[in-house]
């Protein structure tokens, strides 16, 4: 009978114990609308929170395994060393993920407004560009590049803003999606996070939605070609990356809404350019993730802290179409 109660009191313990502790992490992510499970991407389904963390430490998860590119080969299939070269870079086939050149590709640096990348990522996997998301103050005030012109107070278009993240790089659009989708930025950001975990990018961390601010805010050439490949499987996202101009119809005076890509080579009116995204600030350089159609395929080129890059990308693009 004294073993028994003894057993029966363990017992109990324990399941106060474990009460305790679901309690602890059910009030971890404070007050406020609860998130939605992170998209695995387009034709699959979305992700269970608990799940986003991916499978046991030490396993990739299936998202990882699908976008990582693939070990380089010894030697890369170009080589080519520039005088004034970027810290950071890799060029890559993004069908298949088989990297032909890189220079420093686990180097971790800022990476300003390709956080977008992640940004877009998330939003167009698992939101409808029909939804409408109400703009803050707080948004219209975020600085940087901005579309300028969101209505504080009034509903807007996902879709819209979704363009306006990417074409001309919006920090307020970035803003207002972060909080559409988690109910503030700090949740989103958290989200990112997470979501950078489950798809296997191990030298990235986010502190913002857009990248303004560079402390804590930074990747590799290895992650972003893994994100660079996530994005393009997202079609919404492809067709805006490769789009030199978009007129919507939006509510502020005039009714309508322009937008222009920033991405140079678009503007130069490059027809083989598919993408993708580019960012500046002080600390970070200037920063460079571009697609192209060359040689039969789609290659990949990210460039971090290049002090040159509209000469370096068409360089490594024109070696990358004979390799």
């Amino acid at each position: 009978m004294r073993l028994l109660a003894v057993a029966i009191a363990l017992a109990l313990a324990g399941l106060l114990v474990g009460a305790m502790l679901t309690s602890s992490e059910d009030l971890a992510d404070g007050d406020g609308p609860e998130p939605v499970p992170l998209a695995a991407g387009p034709g699959t389904a979305a992700i269970p929170l608990e799940q986003q963390r991916g499978g046991p430490v030490g396993e990739q998860s299936p998202l990882a395994d699908r976008f990582e590119p693939l070990p380089a080969s010894v030697p890369a299939p170009v080589v080519h060393e520039f005088s004034s070269p970027p810290r950071a870079g890799l060029m890559f086939d993004v069908a298949s993920g088989e990297i032909l050149w890189e220079r420093h590709p686990d180097r971790e640096l800022p990476i300003a407004s390709l956080t977008k990348m992640m940004t877009a990522w998330m939003i167009a996997g698992e939101h409808d560009p029909d939804e409408r998301v109400l703009v803050s103050k707080a948004a219209t005030k975020t600085g940087g590049s901005m579309i300028g012109v969101l209505p504080a107070g009034e509903k807007v278009p996902l879709g819209a803003l979704l363009k306006g993240l990417l074409l001309v790089s919006g920090n307020d659009a970035a803003t207002a999606l972060a909080e559409h989708d988690a109910g503030s930025v700090e949740r989103f950001v958290r989200r990112m996070n997470a979501e950078a975990e489950r798809l296997g990018l191990g030298c990235t961390h986010f502190s913002s939605p857009h990248g303004l601010e560079d402390e804590g805010n930074y990747s590799c050439p290895r992650d972003l070609a893994t994100l660079a490949r996530a994005d393009l499987s997202i079609p919404s996202i492809r067709e805006i990356a490769r789009t030199d101009h978009v007129r919507l119809p939006f509510p502020i005076k005039g009714d309508v809404l322009e937008l222009y890509n920033n991405n140079p080579f678009i503007l130069a009116g490059d027809p083989t350019i598919t993408g993708l995204k580019t960012g500046y600030t002080d600390a970070a350089g200037r920063c460079y993730v571009t697609t192209a159609e060359r040689g039969g395929r789609e290659l990949g080129v990210i460039l971090l802290d290049s002090p040159n890059p509209l000469e370096q990308v068409p360089k490594l693009l024109e070696l990358g179409a004979g390799a």
